[in-house]
């Protein structure tokens, strides 16, 4: 028999932050987790998550389970084995959404299931105690880093908005509806916000409120999205590849900022990449972003499109294309970055770029 463990959230802030109801959380916002040697479930996710706690009775033969279900599958499953009352954990992925954390525990092992409370002790921690289990063998398991700095008391909502106009796809490009598949990848995210500029502005968030808008528009398009990440997790770069060469994408379009140094906020510009031995398509996608980046971008540099080995656009299989939107340590584009109605600006213009390059495709 198996029954929900109460889930309990000691924080106020749980409200989801910017979800996206029609797009599958393809990256697991499950970060890192560990069982103490004081006999407690920890977990670190993506902020403002709610993961879902299973209790199942054992047998004479098997003992007690407790499994987590989150949003987003993992990149790979895998299974930690343990000793004495935990006999292992495994990470699975019951299907292509979500993540699920299972602690199985030796034979004769006795939990109460109604003492066992997930508790969100931040945005982005959870913790649950596991009666009876303290200082005995086979604990002391856990992967990822659990004690990275939190940022639990941020709130996208508040300091890092996306624009109020109303996004519409209205004048973008007409392509056959259900034909086409593109995978967008945010980059960087989590514990990794890639470039840092003027203000403290960080790459991460400006590429994601980007991109989520980019997919809403594409789909409005009647193309096929998926995303590497749609929230702030911690994506490693073969993931992401992984996820574009198995789903059959037409293209494959990398978004990030670029940065330089404080001390140059005279250095601005748009530029795009491409694997030179990806081909033609490739360098035509390149071109589409790259020409309609700089029109809704007056006086800002034209850095061109060039040639580039960025792992995510040289060992995907479909034509793709890595787009560096401007520099967050330049003083013209770090201030229109920062802007929420140009970041809206942008997302349409990549999403023009890219039907432009899905009409011609074959």
């Amino acid at each position: 028999m198996r029954w929900p463990v109460s889930v309990k959230w000691t924080s106020a802030l749980a409200a989801l932050a910017l979800v996206l109801a029609d797009l599958p959380a393809w990256a697991s916002s499950l970060a890192a987790w560990r069982i103490t040697r004081a006999g407690q479930l920890e977990l670190r996710t993506s902020l403002d998550v709610r993961p879902q706690a299973f209790f199942e009775a054992g047998s004479a033969l098997r003992g007690p389970r407790v499994w987590v279900d989150l949003p987003g599958a993992p990149s790979r499953t895998r299974t930690v084995r343990g000793g004495g009352a935990v006999r292992e954990v495994r990470i699975g992925r019951p299907d292509g959404f979500t993540t699920r954390l299972v602690v199985e525990f030796a034979p004769g092992t006795q939990l109460d299931p109604g003492g066992l409370r997930l508790v969100g002790t931040a945005r982005d921690r959870w913790r649950m105690e596991l009666p009876g289990l303290a200082n005995q063998t086979g604990l002391g398991l856990g992967e990822g880093d659990l004690d990275a700095v939190s940022r639990a008391g941020w709130d996208r909502e508040s300091t890092f908005p996306t624009s109020s106009t109303p996004l519409s796809a209205d004048g973008l490009p007409v392509v056959p509806r259900g034909r086409f598949k593109v995978v967008i990848d945010p980059g960087h995210g989590g514990p990794d916000p890639g470039a840092v500029g003027i203000g403290g502005l960080r790459e991460t968030d400006v590429v994601l409120d980007v991109c989520l808008q980019m997919a809403r528009l594409l789909q409005a398009r009647g193309v096929q999205v998926l995303m590497t990440r749609t929230s702030e997790v911690d994506v490693d770069l073969p993931p992401r590849v992984a996820l574009a060469n198995s789903s059959g994408a037409d293209l494959f379009v990398s978004v990030h900022a670029n940065a330089l140094s404080m001390a140059r906020p005279d250095v601005n510009g748009i530029e795009t990449f491409y694997f030179e031995g990806a081909g033609a398509a490739s360098r035509r996608l390149a071109g589409a972003l790259q020409q309609q980046m700089l029109a809704i971008s007056p006086g800002t540099p034209d850095r061109g499109v060039r040639t580039g080995r960025f792992f995510v656009i040289r060992r995907t299989v479909m034509p793709s294309a890595l787009v560096e939107m401007g520099f967050l340590t330049g003083e013209l584009d770090s201030r229109r970055l920062a802007d929420p109605d140009y970041r809206r600006r942008m997302a349409l213009a990549l999403s023009a770029g890219i039907l432009n390059a899905l009409q011609d495709r074959p």
